[in-house]
């Protein structure tokens, strides 16, 4: 199961995504990002545990649509999977240490359960 949490600022909106980015659940993040119109999306993957063809298909699908992605820490499952499949070459991809709790951001709980693109 996929737990997305949207923070807002005014710079970008970071998803911050918990669980596995797989068949079934990767609409998920196609509608919370989707949701972001003309926005810099990050995409915090430290408590992503997997990901498979169908979430790579989101990212991609995201990036296709001209929503900005950037990946930020991915797990060691998570890159070696971007790096297998050479999209760690088309992804922004970084560590950063921001707090979970940033001051002045908004907080939402992902509910979109499907998404049309």
């Amino acid at each position: 199961m996929l737990t997305i949490t949207v923070e807002n600022f005014a710079e970008a909106a970071i998803l911050r995504c918990q669980g596995r980015i797989v068949r079934g659940d990767e609409t998920s993040i196609l509608c919370s990002a989707m949701h972001q119109e003309g926005r810099r999306v990050i995409l915090d993957l430290a408590e992503v545990d997997a990901i498979d063809a169908a979430g790579i298909g989101a990212l991609v699908s995201l990036q296709a649509a001209g929503i900005y992605l950037k990946l930020m820490n991915p797990t060691p499952q998570v890159r070696e999977i971007l790096n297998i499949t050479k999209l760690d070459s088309i992804f922004e991809i970084f560590e950063s240490q921001l707090p979970a709790e940033t001051t002045g951001s908004t907080r939402t709980r992902n509910e979109c359960s499907s998404i049309a693109l």
